[in-house]
């Protein structure tokens, strides 16, 4: 499918703003309460936005608007699903929990921290992905949340998004933590590395080059 839509002529942009779309058609069912199919959907809206990089790269349409068009919409794709769980569970019916709205605003603002975090350090260090959930661990998440709720049920692994919001609550914060941490320390080598690079230039400046001493020669004498 990569191949075809590379040789197709598909602006991986376009692939992008699809994707995003999908990902809103989610979110809405998940207000709705329609969990199953909006697990569903969000499967088919990951796999758009898998392929648009893959085809901007075999297409050599690899562009810097591309990358933080990417960037930007999936911020955007992450939000709705987190607000349409909020609209689901601020509803007057039977599965109404302000504690589960708190959860989902809670990793809403986690999530943004996280992304934020990794792009505004990425402008001092070379790299910050660290930490264990990423955007593709919380798609993750919500996929089995949503592919697992099946009301009025009492199995144990049925009924799950209550649990995937507190995992994306709190290991959200951790994972901004984290990334906090990782840019603090390589930010404080890169300085301490930079003031040995410093104080050895010096050093062989005062030193100067070395200089090589004649003797001297003895006045010569009469004959």
């Amino acid at each position: 499918m990569v191949r075809w839509l590379a040789h197709g002529h598909i602006n991986p942009n376009i692939l992008t703003v699809v994707g995003v779309a999908i990902n809103v058609a989610s979110g809405m069912l998940f207000g709705f309460g329609l969990f199953f199919w909006a697990g569903i959907i969000l499967i088919v809206a990951n796999l758009f936005d898998m392929l648009d990089g893959q085809v901007a790269r075999l297409s050599g349409r690899v562009t810097s608007f591309g990358g933080f068009l990417d960037s930007s919409l999936d911020r955007l794709s992450d939000m709705v699903v987190f607000v349409g769980l909020m609209v689901f569970y601020a509803r007057d019916t039977e599965f109404h929990s302000t504690l589960n709205v708190f959860l989902a605003g809670a990793g809403m603002m986690g999530s943004v921290m996280v992304s934020y975090a990794s792009a505004r350090a990425e402008s001092m260090i070379p790299k910050c992905d660290v930490g264990f959930l990423r955007r593709p661990e919380r798609v993750v998440l919500f996929i089995i949340g949503a592919l697992s709720t099946r009301p009025g049920s009492h199995n144990f692994f049925a009924n799950r998004m209550p649990a995937v919001l507190w995992v994306l609550a709190v290991g959200s914060y951790w994972t901004f933590a984290h990334r906090m941490y990782h840019t603090w320390r390589e930010v404080n080598k890169g300085q301490a590395q930079e003031i040995a690079k410093q104080a050895a230039a010096a050093a062989a400046g005062a030193q100067g080059p070395e200089r090589r001493h004649e003797p001297a020669l003895a006045p010569k004498t009469g004959y």
